[in-house]
């Protein structure tokens, strides 16, 4: 039968637990239940017990509590209720996942939730689902549910929440547990993407989805470069067609859309083959024009739409973002090499366009091509990015590098 784990401070929230505990069986399943509370004793029985948690965190729920440091049991309890989270999905015990809490049950909670895999149904019931959730979801694909009055006991309100997401995730776990993936999946490819260079994403797309691929497309957006990169963590992407690496521009000169400082080292550390290119590097990305901070005044700026203004990046920026580059891909283990298109790294930055700047476009190359270890293939064309040439040669060259890749496997 498919089982739902809750994860919650039954210390404080018992009797919720119970009522979502009892839905859930009503609908079908079997429960597990997980205690993460530190301080008071558990208003219902657990299956996995605080001592349980805190053993798989390697720590004792004694020294938790006499600590008295609500921060560091929290990172413990959270670290424990991932480990058993894990083991539970890997024994086939897990089949969907429901906790219920506000910013401290809901750090604990969805720091488990991560640990599981893409596709295992995630339900967060939290008061702080309404604002900037990014730190709890993070990569994953965990719902968040708003529970609109604070969870402190059953109530006409909150009885209707916490009713509908014991069905939501009920009727999750089930249909999870009955689905069966394409016998014949495709190999995954990813693809980073923005606006100023969709054209050439779309080209290359179905080139490649021509020759049998799998095209995952993702907006270089911040959470996803993130998102990207941790599927291939999960071991989901085969190869890695990166020509939108503009998200490194925001993490150095301070935008908004930051993937991180880690940003393009992932597939070269697992030794994904990757094509890379310098797409929409030309840009940092801010809200409405008043977000841009007063220290770039005087900047050539482009409003983008009412909420994005684009901020062009200087000889100096781009000098350091191509040395950056380099260095990043100098750690690769697996095959790598970059294209580099001389009339354009967006549709702004061609000639006649607003982030037309030769000496900027070309401090980004040289520095580059400086760091960049010898044995990394550099290919220059004399097009723009989304010219369809430019977008068949990288999607040429990353086939050939995943067709190369299976020889060696099989070898």
């Amino acid at each position: 039968m498919e089982t739902v784990v809750l994860i919650g401070t039954l210390d404080t929230k018992g009797n919720e637990y119970e009522f979502v505990r009892d839905r859930i069986r009503s609908a079908g399943c079997e429960v597990i239940v997980i205690d993460v509370g530190v301080l008071g004793s558990p208003r219902i029985s657990p299956h996995l017990t605080r001592e349980d948690v805190a053993r798989a965190a390697g720590t004792d729920i004694g020294v938790l509590i006499e600590r008295n440091d609500r921060g560091f049991a929290m990172e413990r309890m959270a670290a424990g209720a991932a480990e058993l989270v894990r083991k539970l999905y890997q024994e086939g015990r897990l089949h969907g996942v429901l906790a219920l809490g506000g910013s401290g049950g809901s750090s604990i909670a969805t720091h488990a939730m991560r640990a599981l895999p893409v596709g295992v149904p995630k339900l967060m019931v939290s008061t702080i689902a309404s604002g900037d959730i990014r730190s709890y979801v993070g990569q994953s694909d965990i719902t968040m549910m708003y529970s609109v009055v604070d969870i402190a006991g059953i109530n006409s309100i909150s009885e209707k929440i916490l009713a509908n997401a014991a069905a939501a995730i009920s009727g999750m776990a089930r249909a999870s547990a009955a689905y069966k993936p394409h016998q014949q999946a495709r190999p995954l490819v990813s693809v980073s993407m923005f606006g100023v260079t969709s054209p050439c994403v779309l080209q290359a797309r179905d080139w490649l989805e021509a020759r049998g691929y799998e095209v995952l497309v993702f907006h270089a957006n911040g959470s996803g470069g993130r998102a990207m990169e941790g599927l291939m963590k999960d071991g989901f992407i085969r190869a890695s067609l990166d020509l939108t690496t503009t998200e490194l521009a925001d993490e150095w000169v301070g935008g908004m859309l930051s993937a991180g400082a880690d940003r393009l080292e992932t597939a070269g550390r697992l030794g994904i083959p990757q094509v890379v290119s310098l797409g929409a590097l030309d840009m940092v990305n801010f809200g409405t024009p008043d977000t841009v901070p007063a220290r770039f005044q005087g900047r050539t700026l482009y409003r983008h739409n009412p909420n994005v203004t684009l901020m062009r990046t200087t000889a100096d920026e781009c000098a350091e973002l191509g040395k950056i580059i380099g260095r990043k891909l100098n750690m690769a283990t697996g095959p790598v090499s970059v294209f580099i298109p001389l009339k354009g790294i967006s549709s702004i930055a061609k000639q006649g366009e607003v982030f037309y700047d030769p000496q900027a476009d070309r401090a980004l190359v040289d520095n580059l091509r400086q760091v960049l270890a010898p044995h990394i293939e550099v290919v220059i064309m004399d097009t723009d990015i989304n010219d369809p040439v430019f977008a068949q040669a990288m999607a040429e060259k990353l086939d050939a590098y995943i067709k190369y890749s299976e020889v060696l496997r099989h070898e």
